[in-house]
């Protein structure tokens, strides 16, 4: 055996065996590498929160009615957020609702058990096919089978005012308020 590096047939030998057994790293490394890359490209990136100082005020504080308890959901739980349910009406113009704001008659504001607060959600009328925007800013429904309690406002853009119930489909558009306002994926 004629050697390049060496005059020495042993010395040739390792030679050999250490060249062979890079390039079978290399070659094992190589495949290992592209089958991650190519996992990473197909992957739907995870979203990051804001540091604690950009993150949108929330009312998540889990609460008792009638002896069941409810807990909101967090930031990312609720822009992950799509449901569909029962929907009914309520007029509670000119009170406070859950989050303290006064909830204004004309407006479309709308009350969830769980979602945190305020929140942007669309209601879709599976009807009917029509939608609207609402500010989650109340607590409820409390009653039995119920997704989401709008205001009178929403119930006529939605079609359903004077049925009093309609099956509906409730997505998070949006978590929190001005500039920390975190927005869903579309």
């Amino acid at each position: 055996m004629v050697c390049v590096f060496s005059f020495h047939p042993t010395v040739c030998v390792l030679d050999m065996k250490y060249m062979i057994a890079r390039i079978l790293a290399f070659v094992v490394l190589s495949v290992v590498m592209s089958g991650v890359m190519s996992s990473c490209k197909s992957r739907k990136p995870e979203r990051v929160l804001p540091p604690d100082s950009a993150m949108p005020r929330l009312v998540t504080r889990s609460y008792t009615v009638r002896g069941k308890r409810y807990v909101p959901m967090n930031a990312l739980q609720a822009l992950d957020y799509k449901a569909e349910g029962i929907a009914s009406h309520y007029d509670a113009g000119g009170t406070r609702g859950s989050l303290g704001e006064i909830l204004r008659p004309g407006t479309n504001y709308a009350a969830h058990t769980t979602l945190p607060m305020p929140c942007k959600v669309r209601i879709t009328n599976l009807s009917n096919g029509r939608t609207c925007e609402a500010r989650i800013s109340d607590r409820g429904p409390f009653s039995r089978n119920r997704l989401i309690d709008v205001s009178r406002t929403a119930a006529a853009q939605l079609g359903f005012l004077g049925k009093g119930l309609q099956r509906v489909r409730v997505e998070v558009i949006s978590v929190g308020d001005g500039p920390n306002q975190l927005k869903a994926e579309e």
